[in-house]
């Protein structure tokens, strides 16, 4: 939800008549507190702390300046001393519907949401007709993660002010929130009548979304761009055009995104694995490459860049770096230690000379330490072992391999040829005809890259959500 805002009531028609008296302290009284009024509402708070602090050492129980007082310390974040003028003013005059509102809101600002709910609701049941008292109260609900709670207080604020964008736009994602989606779309296309802004559409696209309405959705979500080309609206429509594979215009709109935004590391990461999808794996390891400098702890990017790297191993320097770089910023992590021991592999097995097996061997014992059960890592020790003529040492790498993860196909396989070696042939066959069992693994592979693109876009949306 974005986050929510509560509003302060301000009710002092008759305020000086309260303070009005026959005498000179009453006049000085009254015209400290109309100054102090005047500031107020002018916006000049430091100018009306004085007379009011003044006031209240006078007159300590008048509702009005204690009121008052609460609110200016509010805009001025002294939320503590705000909190204590706004609890006496309602202690002074229970009955009083915004007074209970701004105590609430003041709740609100110090986390205290319990208590906020509570001053809410008494607000809502002294004046249950006020657009304020029930926006707030539904407001309250939504921080506290009571959607459905919230909705008949928007949804009854709505019907007071049918012009309310802010109360509008909480409650249509309220409904998208609780999955109703039907009544989403209609409070949102109801709002753009009012105010068309790129967020309703970037809202519009996230329900189309969700109800499987991928052309609509990928329609909203550009309109959404038009209007604010920001790198989270950018994202968005890339994002969406990518996790459904229409990959030229995603790689399109991801290009002129980094243009815009060429210090975004999502946006990168986002190019990169358009690039990668589509295949075009050189322009894909150089954007992953710029990813990792952009954001070097994300480990996101390492496992795209790995696949990538896989496909294009022209840029092996440069992979080893960035991979070696990653292993030291995070030495307990066993996926960056497996990263770095696959690239200097990998890279260095074109070049024999360089090849130091003992180094790929520590790396990959290291991350089986960090991370004991991580099957590839075993594998590719166990591969590790049998290019070396080791297949003695290999197999049970395989066979920890696939207790771990029985699907590994290629770990089947190599563990039939290491039967093989060491003359075991009847496990052999086992193993083979597990492997011919599994040859369509790749076909999984795909459908694992492609869950990983979605769960790194939807997973960059969520945390973009304010």
């Amino acid at each position: 939800m974005r986050k929510a805002f509560f509003i302060f009531a301000l009710f002092f028609g008759v305020a000086v008549s309260v303070l009005n008296a026959q005498t000179d302290p009453g006049k000085q009284r009254d015209q400290l507190f109309q100054t102090a009024v005047s500031a107020y509402e002018s916006g000049h708070f430091a100018e009306a702390l004085p007379p009011l602090e003044k006031l209240i050492r006078e007159v300590p129980n008048n509702f009005e300046v204690n009121e008052l007082l609460g609110l200016v310390y509010a805009a001025q974040s002294q939320d503590a001393k705000a909190n204590e003028r706004l609890a006496a003013a309602v202690r002074i005059k229970p009955n009083d519907a915004a007074a209970r509102s701004n105590l609430a809101a003041s709740y609100a600002r110090l986390g205290k949401m319990d208590l906020a709910e509570e001053q809410f609701k008494k607000a809502a049941e002294l004046d249950p007709e006020n657009f304020d008292t029930n926006h707030n109260l539904g407001e309250a609900y939504v921080r506290t993660g009571q959607v459905a709670k919230a909705i008949p207080y928007l949804e009854k604020a709505q019907r007071l002010t049918t012009t309310s964008y802010d109360n509008g736009y909480d409650l249509s994602l309220a409904y998208f929130v609780s999955g109703r989606l039907a009544e989403a779309r209609t409070a949102v296309q109801s709002l753009l009548k009012v105010k068309d802004t790129a967020e309703l559409h970037n809202l519009l696209a996230q329900i189309e979304e969700k109800d499987g309405n991928f052309i609509a959705a990928v329609n909203q979500f550009e309109a959404a761009a038009h209007i604010e080309p920001s790198e989270s609206n950018l994202f968005d429509w890339a994002g969406e055009l990518m996790v459904h594979r229409t990959l030229d215009p995603a790689v399109e709109v991801f290009r002129q995104a980094t243009d815009r935004y060429p210090n975004s590391p999502r946006l990168m990461v986002g190019l990169g694995m358009a690039y990668y999808a589509r295949g075009n794996y050189d322009d894909a390891v150089k954007a992953l490459l710029r990813g990792a400098d952009l954001n070097p702890s994300d480990p996101r990017v390492y496992k795209f860049l790995s696949r990538a790297y896989d496909s294009s191993p022209s840029q092996a320097n440069d992979v080893i770096e960035r991979f070696r770089r990653f292993a030291e910023l995070q030495p307990n992590n066993g996926m960056a230690l497996y990263y770095y021991a696959m690239s200097l592999w990998k890279g260095k097995r074109a070049q024999d000379p360089d090849f130091d097996p003992k180094q790929i061997e520590s790396l990959l014992k290291r991350a089986i330490a960090a991370d004991p059960k991580f099957p590839e890592a075993h594998l590719q020790l166990g591969n590790l072992n049998a290019d070396q003529g080791k297949f003695a040492e290999a197999i049970p790498e395989y066979q920890r391999a696939l207790e771990l993860n029985s699907d590994l196909a290629d770990a089947h396989y190599r563990l039939a040829q290491s039967y093989v070696r060491t003359g075991q042939k009847d496990k052999a066959q086992d193993q083979f005809q597990v492997y011919q069992q599994l040859r369509a693994q790749h076909l999984a592979d795909l459908d694992k890259q492609r869950a990983d693109i979605r769960q790194f876009v939807y997973s960059e949306k969520d945390s973009a959500q304010p």
